[in-house]
């Protein structure tokens, strides 16, 4: 585990500067709901056939990240289509409070943008600090909960891996430095439906 874990390079390099890690927002029953329906979706379709098979919009699709049994899964309304296993930050249990702290945020988000990335494969820029999450990190600096030092963070994705390394997410082992990491061909599967500031993406504990 540990060999394992020196041997990762840090997800801080995904945008330029920093990288995954950061805080959350809001929360989605029915989206709760239809995750915690699912045991483990079969991945035997590709995902743009069960989306063409079944005649839905693109612009309806959203996902749902159940970060206690590492899925990331596609929803359109609220039918779960496809579950991927995925990984998260270095420190799994619990909301980003500030950056550094290795934690996936939890909430409701949207996407700033994506992109070809040379060493994440792909990299899908989640809208974090939103309102949401400026709201959560003041009122946590008010309580003293967070060091009057320490910042929101930023640059918060979803992210593949480097080639060849799709064992990094079979192994089940958290790792980032706060994003959510999948396998290459299921970051390919879902990257054409995430359409910027439009796209909706849950994360729940």
């Amino acid at each position: 585990m540990m060999m394992q874990r020196t041997a990762l390079p840090i997800a801080l390099l995904a945008f330029g500067l920093h990288a995954c890690a950061q805080d959350p927002p809001g929360s989605d029953a029915a989206a709760i709901a239809a995750a915690a329906s699912l045991s483990e979706l079969p991945a035997t379709r590709p995902l743009r056939q069960l989306i063409d098979s079944l005649g839905i919009d693109p612009k309806d699709i959203r996902f749902h990240v159940a970060k206690s049994k590492r899925r990331f899964t596609v929803l359109a309304h609220d039918s779960a289509l496809k579950s991927y296993p995925c990984v998260l930050g270095e420190v799994p249990m619990g909301d980003k409070f500030h950056q550094g702290d290795r934690r996936t945020p939890e909430g409701t988000f949207t996407f700033r943008s994506k992109r070809v990335h040379a060493q994440w494969h792909k990299f899908i820029w989640v809208d974090y600090p939103n309102a949401e999450s400026w709201r959560r990190y003041h009122a946590r600096r008010r309580d003293g909960v967070i060091p009057a030092h320490a910042g929101v963070g930023g640059e918060i994705g979803v992210h593949g891996v480097p080639d060849g390394m799709d064992h990094w997410i079979d192994a089940g082992m958290d790792w980032t430095w706060g994003c959510i990491a999948l396998r290459n061909a299921d970051v390919d599967e879902v990257y054409p439906f995430i359409i910027p500031n439009k796209t909706m993406m849950t994360v729940m504990p």
